[in-house]
């Protein structure tokens, strides 16, 4: 009888070899795309000094980032399934680094928002890409740990924003928060064709044209009226106009896609409670984090008179409770023990604690903000990776 030990069964899936330095790269890529969603607040001051930007012109070079981003996310992800993830990811880092170089030396406003509007196809090819790659080189056993991680760096870059931001500025010019990514761009685009297998769909079906377009238009047409809402009036015809393209677009898309053999969006997905459920959670968590952290460093800022470091200084809580809790293992141990439903719950029912504490308790000082920064924070780092 041999006493040789058996090896694994050849059924049994095996992950790529250096799959956590491929989750290590693809996760600095995603830290610095989200990082440029806030990295711009505190730098709303300098904008408007030496730019001499107006308001609309500041709205537009926050929101063209995250407009075109959300608009192509769709498109994006079905491009990087048919023609190659790793490709795609080579695709996304380069405009992004392309735009950062044009928003970092513009000398205008016109050409920072169109900056802004490129990075956001770099960034959506990029988002897109990440977690895709993820789950390719990671074994279906160790998906969890791998989207715990990706998760909390999702997380980690919204709420790290305004503190990276604060600290360039307070040494160099407000250009320097975009040409900070072009060394990240680089290691990123060196490891990506070292490391990255190339993967892609094994479907064969020819492109869903019609559904890119109406995908696209639809989903900016909603981000461009969520955006609008507070400076025209949700009432206004502006505002109703572009809901209703939204609503109708987006309408003809999902009619669209169920009817053809080869959706971009497989709508069936969402006949499970659970898949529709963690996509709300998911758009509300965004929303809620951003948003907050939005206001607050404009509160920071022009009501109480902080510099950009000291404005993200004050909003660090907030990154220092997703780090503590996601890289802790607390959270996954959370996770575990209470099961997916009552985790991602908890943690909404506490970022809606932390906003009330900001909104409620922020005129009496430091301390209300304080405790609604780390609330959130804890909130996020609880239901992201659930």
């Amino acid at each position: 009888m041999s006493t040789t030990p058996p090896g694994p069964p050849e059924d049994q899936p095996q992950g790529h070899p250096q799959r956590w330095l491929i989750l290590g790269v693809i996760c600095l890529a995603q830290l610095t795309v989200l990082l440029d969603n806030t990295v711009l607040n505190v730098a709303i001051p300098s904008l408007t000094r030496e730019l001499g930007a107006a308001t609309s012109d500041i709205q537009w070079m926050i929101n063209a980032y995250s407009l075109v981003q959300s608009g192509l996310l769709l498109t994006a992800g079905s491009a990087a399934d048919r023609y190659g993830r790793k490709k795609m990811l080579i695709a996304g880092l380069v405009l992004f680094g392309i735009g950062s170089v044009v928003a970092g030396l513009a000398d205008s406003t016109g050409q920072l928002i169109a900056a802004r509007a490129g990075m956001g196809v770099g960034g959506a090819l990029l988002l897109t890409t990440t977690l895709a790659v993820a789950m390719q080189v990671f074994t279906p056993a160790e998906h969890p740990k791998a989207i715990g991680i990706w998760s909390a760096v999702n997380a980690l870059g919204f709420a790290a924003g305004p503190l990276l931001g604060g600290f360039i500025l307070n040494h160099f010019w407000w250009g320097a928060i975009f040409l900070v990514n072009l060394p990240v761009v680089a290691l990123g685009l060196v490891a990506v064709v070292a490391l990255v297998p190339e993967s892609k769909s094994p479907r064969g079906d020819r492109p869903d044209l019609l559904g890119a377009l109406l995908s696209t238009i639809g989903m900016t047409a909603l981000v461009y009226a969520i955006i609008s809402g507070p400076e025209h009036g949700w009432t206004s015809g502006r505002v109703l106009a572009t809901d209703a393209v939204a609503v109708l677009v987006l309408a003809a898309f999902a009619y669209w896609e169920s009817r053809i053999p080869y959706p971009m969006l497989d709508l069936h997905f969402f006949r499970d409670r659970r898949f529709t459920g963690a996509v709300a959670g998911a758009v509300l968590i965004t929303f809620g984090m951003g948003g907050a952290l939005f206001l607050l460093t404009q509160h920071l800022q022009f009501v109480l008179g902080y510099g950009p470091l000291e404005a993200g200084l004050r909003t660090a809580p907030l990154a220092l409770a997703v780090v503590a809790l996601n890289f802790s293992g607390l959270s996954a141990k959370w996770t575990a023990r209470l099961g997916t439903p009552v985790s991602i719950a908890l943690g909404m029912t506490l970022m809606s604690a932390g906003l009330v504490s900001i909104a409620t308790l922020a005129a009496h000082g430091y301390g209300g903000t304080l405790l609604g920064l780390l609330l959130i924070g804890a909130g996020a780092a609880v239901a992201n990776p659930a």
